[in-house]
């Protein structure tokens, strides 16, 4: 009961500091660029990790941030979740509530790919009919052959990113904005991870624009996604 209380005590502590620090200005221009969802605060995402940090890590405050159904609380929520201590409900459960791209791939970024679930739910997630359910899914992809360390020599892992790339074939034709762009950034995240995944990426692209010549979204994700992928790679 103690903890619990202590809980509530921080989360009222949180919503009253994020409501002082507001700033509809900001919303403003947020909506602009296509954020949404809940009650908007207007707080730059920095603030929000400042005060993650000085937080620290509590899976319980997560929570109760999350359910709060304020925007900025729910990217907080995603900076101080435990992934382990996730469970599959829990992520299913807050990815069908994600109502904004910036919801969405923080949230993947920040907790869910360090989910062992991860892999799993990218493939589930992408095949779902709603724009931000099946964004989840290729955000996961993209944040995962981000976020994972790369090892060389380590050919199963590699495989576990092939694996998504007939998904984004599938869904590369997907003329939602949000859609689309999550497809072309998964497309580009696990083309750059390694030489040969970026080769397989490249072959990737290029499936997709033999088999989807008439399709705008189709072009939009294999060419941008040709163009960072065919320059030079930078050696150090």
């Amino acid at each position: 009961m103690k903890d619990r209380a202590k809980v509530t005590q921080t989360v009222t502590g949180i919503l009253n500091r994020l409501r002082a620090l507001q700033n509809p200005a900001n919303a403003a221009g947020m909506r602009r660029f296509g954020i949404q969802g809940g009650t908007m605060l207007g707080i730059a995402v920095p603030i929000l990790r400042q005060m993650a940090k000085k937080t620290g890590r509590n899976h319980d405050l997560a929570l109760e941030l999350w359910y709060s159904g304020i925007h900025e609380a729910r990217l907080l929520a995603s900076m101080v979740g435990e992934p382990e201590k996730l469970t599959s409900q829990q992520m299913d459960a807050w990815m069908q509530d994600f109502d904004s791209w910036d919801v969405c791939d923080q949230t993947c970024g920040n907790l869910f790919d360090k989910n062992a679930l991860a892999w799993k739910k990218a493939t589930q997630w992408a095949r779902r009919e709603s724009e931000f359910e099946r964004r989840a899914g290729f955000a996961l992809m993209a944040t995962l052959a981000w976020h994972e360390k790369p090892r060389e020599g380590n050919t199963e892992l590699d495989k576990k990113f092939e694996a998504f790339l007939p998904l984004i074939i599938r869904y590369s034709t997907d003329e939602r904005n949000f859609v689309r762009k999550a497809v072309n950034w998964a497309l580009r995240q696990i083309g750059k991870r390694n030489p040969a995944l970026r080769k397989k990426a490249i072959a990737t692209a290029e499936a997709i624009l033999t088999k989807y010549p008439k399709s705008k979204a189709a072009r939009f994700v294999a060419k941008d996604a040709l163009r960072e992928l065919q320059k030079p790679v930078k050696t150090p």
